[in-house]
């Protein structure tokens, strides 16, 4: 997961490069389909094969994930980047809700916590305002952590069925490529592929696919909790590649929400540890 993080954090670079040459449904289609030829060329050279019996649980991992993706970038270009990435970010806690109601996975009060103390370091980190007239917007946003949530359930649940990483990704891109060209051909908005411009779409396609296959590597044999955990940390990548490529330095405040989150991730790993140790021991 912190692969995965460091490589979203990645792509939000290369978005907000994008953002200069191309609409936010442009730069979601082209996410999607770069990453399918990605993922794709890596499945032919690898000889493997992209027939599934769990054709509903791909489905349904793939609508989720779409739906997220597309809301969280609708909710950037109606609110403050620091609102849209902070209502995206609930996802981890939503999906803490989800995995004890919906599979029925029991995990300790600390890595609740540890999820919970994430977030506020992502709202001390971004410092959120929200203006009137934006409720709209703000319940998209707020909706594209839920349907996140959603899709990261979806993954373990396709873990649990024996699905490789990269035919989970494959199939999320081919859902994905289809749902965002329909919303970009509703736009009617068309900017030109060019030299100057392509290596930004290919940025957001490699770093975004490798972003998908390591979360979904995670989320599919780790502790759901201590990757949700982990997956603040996505964040923190973000503000330091901020600083080297456009020199933002952070404020004291925001340094504070850093420190909070890396904390909550070594407290998820911590209390994980200390679970499998007592695991193991009560088995021997």
């Amino acid at each position: 997961m912190i692969v995965a993080g460091l490589m979203f954090a990645s792509m939000g670079v290369f978005v907000k490069l994008g953002a200069e040459h191309f609409d936010a449904a442009e730069l979601a289609f082209y996410r999607n389909f770069v990453s399918l030829v990605f993922v794709g060329a890596l499945v032919a050279v690898r000889g493997g094969s992209l027939k599934t019996t769990h054709g509903t649980a791909h489905f349904v991992r793939g609508l989720t994930g779409s739906i997220s993706l597309i809301g969280y970038f609708y909710a950037m270009t109606q609110l403050p980047l620091a609102t849209a990435q902070t209502l995206n970010y609930t996802s981890p806690l939503f999906l803490a809700i989800a995995t004890v109601v919906v599979l029925g996975e029991k995990f300790s009060g600390w890595l609740i916590a540890a999820i919970a103390l994430g977030f506020v370091g992502v709202a001390i980190l971004l410092q959120p305002t929200f203006h009137g007239g934006k409720e709209t917007a703000a319940l998209i946003g707020l909706f594209s952590g839920v349907f996140s949530a959603w899709a990261y359930l979806s993954v373990r649940t396709l873990g649990k069925l024996g699905e490789p990483d990269w035919r989970v990704v494959f199939w999320f891109t081919v859902i994905g490529s289809i749902l965002c060209a329909a919303w970009q051909l509703s736009t009617s908005s068309f900017h030109a592929l060019r030299l100057d411009n392509f290596w930004m779409v290919l940025g957001i396609g490699l770093t975004g696919a490798i972003a998908q296959l390591s979360m979904t590597r995670a989320y599919r044999t780790g502790n759901t909790l201590v990757v949700g955990a982990l997956s603040y940390s996505t964040l923190v990548f973000g503000a330091v590649l901020a600083f080297i490529v456009w020199s933002e330095r952070l404020q004291r405040l925001e340094w504070v929400g850093m420190a909070v989150i890396i904390a909550s991730g070594v407290l998820a790993m911590r209390q994980e540890k200390k679970e499998q140790i007592e695991e193991a021991g009560f088995e021997s």
